[in-house]
């Protein structure tokens, strides 16, 4: 039998097929290949991350099922207390010198992890309240000293105002009695709710804060920069995914958005 030639309305609808065949065996990798990420964040990088995340599902499928909790303290939401209860966590993002302890402690990986950003502490009041002048260091450690009272975290900044900060203006003892640290909540809320007069936190966990009045940073001879960094947590099921995280908050892609949350991007 002589077999005629394909046309070529055949030939179209072979290649179509081809082409239907193809998309669906690349979706169907694409399923195969997304993951569920577990991750917890320190507050100060969370309104970064927070616009962050659904760029990254989007762009690589993968679903990320996030937490949040400071990066030291006693409090069981700290992100090591977490990690040592045995919480499924695969990324973490913290205070540099926390997750730092962590890779000492063998809990996150030696090679997998990143510098993120930047962070300055601010001094925040209740919305409307006066403005009290934190132009110089003088013109800080009065504020300070003729504030009611002063409020700050349990974290990286609340620790180094009142171990080291305090000390070296010659006011922790006043502060001892007008000072209180602020354990797993933002100090920027206990500013609004009219609990204390003058709170001191990271301005990127103060920005999201609705009620407040952020009046700066502190000034740079007072200040400390605090990194903050995301690691991949050692037995981790999806390291793959989880680094992918990583690259994608440490590239230029991500800059933007962490400028926006007040902090500085890592030089690359």
């Amino acid at each position: 039998m002589i077999r005629s030639a394909p046309t070529a309305r055949t030939l179209r609808t072979s290649l179509f097929q081809r082409s239907v065949l193809a998309l669906a065996l690349g979706a169907m990798s694409s399923l195969a290949a997304a993951a569920d990420l577990h991750v917890v964040s320190s507050g100060g990088f969370a309104a970064a991350y927070k616009a962050l995340a659904p760029v990254f599902e989007q762009k690589t499928g993968h679903k990320l099922i996030s937490g949040w909790g400071p990066s030291m303290g006693e409090t069981p939401q700290a992100i090591p207390n977490r990690i040592k209860r045995g919480e499924q966590i695969d990324v973490v993002i913290m205070v540099g010198d926390s997750l730092d302890k962590l890779v000492a402690e063998g809990k996150v990986s030696k090679s997998e992890h990143k510098l993120l950003a930047l962070s300055r502490i601010g001094l925040a009041v209740k919305a409307g309240a006066p403005k009290p002048d934190i132009s110089t260091i003088d013109a800080f450690k009065r504020t300070l000293l003729t504030a009611h009272s002063v409020v700050y975290s349990d974290s990286a900044s609340g620790v180094f105002l009142s171990t080291k900060l305090f000390k070296r203006l010659g006011i922790d003892q006043q502060m001892a009695y007008k000072g209180r640290m602020i354990p797993a909540e933002p100090v920027g809320e206990v500013i609004a709710r009219g609990e204390a007069e003058v709170g001191l936190q990271q301005i990127s966990e103060l920005k999201p804060v609705k009620g407040i009045d952020i009046i700066g940073p502190i000034p740079e001879s007072a200040q400390q920069l605090t990194p903050f960094s995301a690691g991949v947590v050692v037995g981790t099921h999806e390291p793959e995914a989880a680094k992918q995280l990583l690259d994608f908050l440490s590239s230029p892609e991500a800059e933007a958005a962490i400028k926006a949350s007040g902090l500085d991007p890592a030089r690359r």
